[in-house]
C-alpha cells in the first residue's frame, strides 16, 4: 500500500512524527530514506516526542545508532556509513522497542518484511513530499494517524 502526503515545514515534520510516535507499537520498525537534509532526523525526532522521550535528539551519523527511552525505546540507527553486512540490527527490531532507520536502503535485505516505509523528498523552501508505504496491516494505524 501507498500513500503521499505533503509537509510545508519543519513544524509539521515535527508534528507528523509526534503523531505516529504516539501510536507506535512494540517492535515496529520505520525505514527513512531521502536526500541528505530531506528531513530523516527532524521526523525521528517528532517520533521521539510522541514517544515522550527526554533531551536532545540527533543524528546517529557517526556512531550508528542511539538509544532513547520513552514510553517504548527507541533504537535510532543512521546506517550511511554501513553495509548489509556489516551490521546485526535482527536483535533490535525484536527488543521490545521502535527502531527508526535513516538511509534504509543501505541495508534493505536487512530489513523484516512490511515495515513502514517513508520516503522524503525536498520539493525546495521547506517544502517536502513523503511516500509512505507499507506491507503488514500492524502499520495501518500509524499510517491513519500520518494522514490524519
Amino acid at each position: 500500500m501507498e500513500k503521499i502526503i505533503y509537509i510545508n515545514n519543519a513544524k509539521q515534520m515535527i508534528d507528523l512524527g509526534e503523531r505516529i510516535g504516539k501510536v507506535v507499537e512494540a517492535n515496529m520498525v520505520i525505514a527513512l530514506d531521502g536526500d541528505l537534509g530531506a528531513g530523516k532526523t527532524t521526523m525521528t525526532k517528532g517520533i521521539a516526542k510522541g514517544l515522550g522521550v527526554e533531551g536532545i535528539v540527533n543524528s546517529p551519523t557517526f556512531v550508528i545508532m542511539k538509544i532513547y527511552e520513552g514510553r517504548l525505546t527507541l533504537y535510532h540507527l543512521d546506517v550511511y556509513r554501513t553495509n548489509d553486512d556489516e551490521f546485526e540490527l535482527a536483535e533490535y527490531f525484536e527488543m521490545g522497542g521502535v527502531s527508526i532507520i535513516e538511509w534504509s536502503h543501505y541495508i534493505e535485505s536487512l530489513l523484516p518484511k512490511g515495515c513502514l516505509h517513508i520516503f522524503i523528498s525536498n520539493l525546495g523552501n521547506d517544502k517536502r513530499e513523503l511516500t509512505i508505504s507499507w506491507e503488514d496491516s500492524e502499520y495501518d494505524k500509524v499510517v491513519d494517524a500520518i494522514c490524519e
